[in-house]
């Protein structure tokens, strides 16, 4: 927060804007408010862009010298730019400078995350439950060239129908008198199905109910899969959220049709000016040089590192593995010591949870099901004896103190 003051006054000198970007509201609005008193010391404006901001405020907020705010934001006000009917509606001025807070989680991991503004489409709600049934029925291909109708590509999150597989969908269709006899299923009229038994595939064998999304109040929410926070409001898109919403049974509403997309890396290559900061940049110096032609300078502690690293564990089991952990945890807990548990999803973080609970041992929970009391949490995670378990959606520029946040008590 403090560096960042430096890079940003140099560069906002020029008089064409420096956009500081960051991982959540919260951190752009404290990052701003801290170091505010120095910039208008130094004769420059520092704002702040928020979601609920009203355009003429957005606009007041780019027109400074020095604008902080979330990657996802500059993001998506790029893209509402690109779809006004008058220039002067437009709300930023341009792309000279950005300076990027946890720079790799922004610029590497989410790299290739699209943004995406839609709007209502028309789609036949009466062929959603066929494409379900269908990708229940279809037989997974455990290799790409082997037997089976579909294989499923994890890494890059898509489904592919084998030979196999088109003809198992024609002879389904046919016999359910979806198709008239004889007629491919790939034929022109029929492509909307086949793109809602693609969203079927994929929502049966890549999206899971816990990790993905949760079902919240009869409606999918999706949790963001690189803060583990929940993205109120956000729908995906090409007939996606619709296929979850058949898989859990919940109301179904209208198909959303992309209007404008972007994804992060071409979003920030448009700056002629990038930089950032991050803890955890040299073991992706490769991929800042080769993406983004970005250099990568470690800045050496000032005093010597005192953390021990251990040697990983591996066990044969998922459950033996917890078992381990729990007992770990009582071990620090019983010397007082505070104790902060990482876990990967919602779904593990309520599994080890449980495994407490039935071990006696008080702890507090913070995943996207009570993100609302994130503050709280963090806050006192740091007190004698706390144990704390956490999604990912913690941590980002979350300082936890020792002994508890004193201010907070």
């Amino acid at each position: 927060t403090l560096v960042a003051i430096l890079g940003a006054y140099a560069l906002a000198l020029l008089g064409r804007g420096v956009h500081v970007v960051t991982v959540n509201p919260y951190l752009a609005q404290r990052d701003a408010d801290t170091v505010r008193p120095v910039h208008e010391f130094l004769g420059l404006t520092v704002r702040v862009i928020q979601e609920d901001q009203t355009p003429e405020e957005k606009r007041d907020a780019y027109a400074a010298d020095i604008t902080y705010g979330t990657h996802s934001e500059f993001g998506f006000d790029f893209l509402r730019d690109n779809l006004v009917a008058e220039w002067s509606d437009k709300v930023q001025r341009g792309h000279f400078a950005a300076i990027v807070d946890e720079v790799d989680s922004v610029l590497i991991d989410e790299a290739r995350t699209p943004l995406i503004i839609s709007g209502m489409g028309q789609a036949d709600e009466a062929l959603l439950p066929v494409a379900r049934r269908l990708a229940l029925l279809l037989e997974r291909q455990r290799t790409s060239d082997g037997p089976g109708d579909v294989f499923v590509d994890e890494k890059e999150k898509r489904c592919v129908l084998s030979e196999q597989g088109f003809q198992s969908v024609e002879t389904y269709l046919h016999g359910w008198g979806v198709l008239h006899a004889d007629a491919p299923a790939y034929q022109h009229q029929h492509l909307v199905l086949m793109g809602m038994l693609d969203a079927a595939l994929k929502a049966v064998y890549l999206y899971e109910r816990d990790v993905d999304y949760l079902v919240h109040n009869d409606e999918i929410v999706i949790v963001d899969a690189f803060t583990g926070r929940l993205q109120e409001g956000r729908r995906w898109s090409e007939g996606l959220h619709q296929a979850i919403e058949v898989k859990e049974g919940v109301p179904i509403q209208g198909e959303s049709v992309t209007l404008s997309s972007i994804t992060y890396q071409n979003y920030f290559r448009m700056y002629p000016h990038l930089a950032g900061m991050t803890g955890t940049a040299m073991t992706e110096a490769r991929e800042f040089f080769e993406i983004y032609q970005l250099e990568s300078v470690a800045i050496p502690t000032h005093r010597p590192v005192a953390r021990h690293d251990h040697v990983d564990l591996v066990y044969a089991t998922e459950q033996a593995k917890l078992q381990a952990v729990v007992a770990d945890i009582q071990t620090e807990h019983a010397k007082g010591r505070p104790v902060l548990v990482g876990t990967t999803s919602v779904e593990q973080s309520e599994a080890l949870s449980t495994l407490l609970k039935s071990a006696q041992l008080p702890h507090e929970v913070l995943n996207a099901k009570n993100h609302a009391r994130e503050a709280g949490i963090i806050a006192q995670a740091g007190r004698r004896g706390a144990i704390t378990i956490a999604t990912n959606m913690a941590g980002r520029g979350t300082d936890i103190l020792l002994g508890g946040n004193v201010a907070v008590l």
